[in-house]
């Protein structure tokens, strides 16, 4: 084999890679949105699955993958795809009090993804960076809720935000990072992403 052969076939393979990251960050960008559309509205915040979503495309991805699927998610959602809760979408959404916990979701992906670069998918680091990416997203969409809510000139206080967006998901989203750590733990043997 020559030099030239052995560039063709490097070349290949790098295309190929290629292709295949774009298949997996697309296909993982499309069960955030499904998993957005299973929803209970509970109040200003709907209770969804997209945080599992969230879970498993950074678990299985890593934080690179996984957070360009995660933007391209809330990208394709801002430029009026319906892939948001409830069937929504559009540039309005920003609006929403609630659209916080979504641009919280990249908080997540970076937090989880690195823990699988670094960890790979053991159970109890993966657990814990869970825990925490959810901590962020919290964070981050508990500050914007109280922004948007700051800027229509109604004043909410932390103690009644916590009340509405965080304290009633705590429990659904323990038991959705269970069900994430224990489908990637299951799906990293038989896949390799």
């Amino acid at each position: 084999m020559n030099v030239n052969q052995n560039a063709n076939i490097s070349s290949g393979n790098k295309v190929k890679s290629g292709i295949l990251d774009i298949v997996f960050i697309a296909l993982f960008t499309s069960l955030i949105a499904i998993c957005s559309q299973i929803s209970i509205p509970i109040g200003p915040v709907p209770f969804t699955l997209q945080t599992l979503g969230v879970f498993i495309t950074a678990a299985l991805l890593g934080w690179k993958k996984g957070t360009i699927s995660v933007l391209v998610y809330i990208l394709i959602g801002l430029v009026g795809v319906p892939v948001f809760a409830g069937f929504s979408g559009g540039i309005g959404s920003v609006a929403s009090p609630a659209f916080g916990y979504v641009i919280g979701f990249i908080f997540t992906a970076i937090v989880v993804g690195l823990c699988k670069n670094i960890f790979g998918n053991k159970i109890i680091p993966l657990v814990i960076s869970m825990v925490i990416g959810l901590f962020l997203c919290y964070i981050v969409g508990t500050i914007w809720f109280m922004s948007v809510y700051g800027i229509t000139g109604t004043s909410v206080g932390l103690g009644a935000v916590l009340g509405w967006c965080v304290w009633p998901f705590i429990v659904p989203d323990v038991c959705k990072i269970a069900v994430a750590a224990i489908l990637v733990n299951r799906l990293d043997k038989i896949i390799k992403l």
